[in-house]
């Protein structure tokens, strides 16, 4: 029997509302005690002194691009940038090429992660056929399959009709489906926030009624239907109100907040830095203002990257017609654990916010320390400091606005179902 004694670490578990100074020991793959001074004989010790011990954390909104644009990333690369972030498991989005629509690419997919990959992969199968949002997936087939929710992220569902369905149809087999809201009319070929920036820069900017608009539309269908949304990357005071107020309603809603929502402002584009382009943009103080009063009240349900990577010969262009997205697996621990830092949310909410409650979202039993658990693994030093040096990240791509940035916290070991994945 293969067993693994973790030793004297702080074990933090919201799940299990457990945050103690504790031994915990995995026998198999398996966690099957914690307690005090645990006095058994283990294969292998694990001194964490000065450490946290989490449950692995989850990201319930990666881009993985495989199959079909690996040259930007792929499983593999994909799941060893998880790991080096302290994240075990991830849902991964459907904008492969071919898309995630069918039972061939979400096998694929589950079966490539499992053979070649170091953390948990759970696909996301696309709302509709292609994301041409004209005919809907077979969703009860693709979650037989293991999908464990449904978006066209990258693209909103435009049609009101489709979204409508597409929450009846989910709503009957309590499948998630995931909105990318975003109204393109509204956005009209802008490619930033609207705002003086974007005035000063000379560039053309996205309202954020763009967001907003579809938000609105996609909590009231979630009100007429009864169906479960999930609002991705919120990003404005204003949908997070409407969230806010609909969650009192009794609205089946969800949402995730990105941490370079929470993290950066429009005033990030400045000198035109691609690698500050995404969808839906960087907005202004008050909106990462909301976002951060949202994740401290319990409006906002977890932290999620957007992870999107892309080859640099897609960023390193002018900034109208560089590809939106960065790359996040590495640097969501770090930057949330600088909102406890800065007394917006404690250790067990920040904990929380990338474990059990993604978890609970998505219905995965992951993102808990529980006896019989999956042991799925982080141990971070909250107190190490260390400079992001794109070149060393983990992933195939390197777009990310963080660059040069001395960071505080990171994850020096993960394991995942009781193996080493990842050590710093």
């Amino acid at each position: 029997m293969s067993s693994i004694l973790i030793k004297n670490g702080r074990i933090i578990d919201p799940a299990n509302n457990i945050d103690a100074t504790l031994d915990l020991l995995i026998e198999d793959g398996k966690i099957v005690n914690i307690g005090e001074s645990l006095n058994v004989q283990a294969a292998q010790v694990i001194d964490a002194s000065g450490l946290l011990v989490t449950p692995g954390l989850v990201d319930m909104h990666v881009h993985l691009r495989d199959p079909g644009l690996e040259y930007k990333e792929d499983i593999i690369s994909g799941t060893k940038s998880a790991a080096a972030g302290g994240v075990t498991s991830i849902a991964c989005m459907p904008n492969t090429t071919p898309v995630i629509d069918n039972l061939a690419i979400c096998r694929y997919v589950i079966s490539k992660a499992q053979e070649q990959g170091s953390a948990n992969v759970f696909p996301i199968g696309s709302i509709t056929k292609g994301l041409k949002g004209e005919i809907l997936s077979e969703m009860g087939e693709l979650k037989d399959g293991g999908c464990v929710a449904f978006s066209d992220d990258g693209l909103p569902v435009a049609s009101s009709e489709l979204m409508r369905r597409a929450l009846e149809y989910a709503d009957t087999f309590d499948a998630l489906i995931i909105s990318h809201a975003e109204d393109l009319s509204l956005v009209a070929g802008g490619v930033m926030n609207d705002g003086y920036v974007s005035t000063e820069l000379g560039l053309k900017g996205i309202p954020w009624v763009a967001e907003d608009a579809m938000t609105a539309r996609d909590i009231m269908l979630a009100e007429f239907t009864g169906g479960r949304v999930h609002m991705a990357h919120v990003s404005t005071k204003g949908c997070i109100e409407m969230i806010r107020q609909a969650k009192k309603r009794g609205v089946r809603v969800t949402c995730e907040a990105t941490p370079h929502h929470f993290t950066l402002t429009d005033e990030a584009v400045r000198g035109y830095d691609t690698n500050a382009k995404m969808n839906p943009p960087l907005r202004s103080q008050a909106d990462v203002d909301a976002i951060r009063a949202g994740l401290a009240d319990g409006t906002i349900d977890a932290i999620a990257t957007d992870h999107a990577p892309h080859h640099i010969d897609e960023k390193n262009v002018e900034f109208a017609i560089a590809m939106n997205g960065i790359v996040g697996l590495e640097t969501m621990l770090t930057l949330t654990l600088n909102l406890v830092e800065e007394g917006v949310i404690d250790l067990n909410r920040a904990i929380a916010l990338m474990s059990s409650q993604p978890s609970a979202v998505l219905g995965i039993d992951r993102g808990t320390l529980s006896k019989g658990a999956v042991a799925d693994i982080a141990l971070i030093d909250p107190k190490l400091e260390w400079e992001l040096v794109p070149e060393e990240l983990h992933s195939k791509s390197k777009n990310t606005p963080f660059g040069g940035w001395m960071m505080k916290g990171a994850a020096v070991r993960t394991l995942l179902a009781g193996k080493t994945v990842f050590e710093r």
